[in-house]
């Protein structure tokens, strides 16, 4: 019987092959991760080695290469970069008591921290991340950001959790920006608190680096002379890989 498979694209995938959802048909009544992706290749060769890098979701989570997918399966092709413009283009998305938003509104140091204030901590530490003018001789005029929205809220609530197992207590914030961003405007904003300030840095960095890790958010670069999508540059991308904790 065959089976007609919906997948959504993202970012520079979804530009290389020129719309943000594709239906595949297959003969089989189910079909592996990997079998699916090889079949979109061979669909849009054009695209072939990004989809190759890519990794499929499937039900809001990265799939692994042997999973069964079925035509009742939601399912979205994550390419390995960070940037871009959706067509989605909500005010603002909450998660778990609003401590994990994803917004296109400007983002408040200020609320994110008190979201993490409380009188048993002895240490809050935050990191804001803004749109940087000049990459050496480069002048960015602004940056675009979208999201899987959905997948993107379920992993920053992950990363919560797993910053909550290794430094008990913590408390972390994340809030995340979508569409345009600006020059020295705050495109994420994470707050921890923790009761002694040498876990509040270890998480702190635990948190940055593993949202840039596994949450389906992506960045464009906006130039004076165009625009380009930016790489992951953390060496080779996998995000079911677990997440690395820092000695500072």
């Amino acid at each position: 019987m065959n089976m007609t498979l919906t997948i959504s694209l993202f970012a520079g995938l979804a530009e290389h092959i020129g719309a943000s959802r594709i239906e595949v048909t297959c003969l089989e009544s189910t079909v592996t991760a990997a079998s699916l992706k090889q079949k979109i290749a061979e669909l849009y060769p054009e695209a072939a080695a990004l989809v190759h890098l890519s990794f499929l979701a499937v039900n809001q989570e990265y799939a692994a290469g042997d999973l069964l997918i079925t035509e009742q399966d939601e399912i979205a092709l994550i390419p390995p970069v960070s940037g871009g413009q959706g067509d989605m283009e909500p005010d603002s998305f909450y998660f778990d008591n609003d401590m994990y938003v994803i917004t296109s509104e400007p983002l408040s140091i200020d609320e994110v921290t008190c979201k993490v204030n409380t009188a048993n901590h002895g240490a809050t530490l935050v990191f804001v991340g803004t749109t940087r003018e000049m990459t050496g001789n480069q002048r960015t005029v602004y940056l675009e950001y979208e999201a899987y929205i959905p997948m993107a809220l379920a992993k920053m609530k992950q990363i919560g959790t797993e910053i909550a197992a290794n430094w008990p207590g913590t408390m972390c914030a994340i809030s995340h920006r979508i569409g345009k961003v600006d020059i020295a405007e705050s495109s994420v904003i994470i707050a921890v608190s923790t009761p002694h300030r040498d876990d509040s840095y270890a998480a702190s960095r635990y948190a940055i680096e593993r949202l840039k890790q596994i949450v389906p958010i992506w960045k464009k670069e906006v130039w004076e002379d165009g625009t380009e999508w930016k790489g992951h540059g953390q060496g080779p991308w996998d995000p079911s890989a677990p997440g690395q904790i820092s000695h500072l």
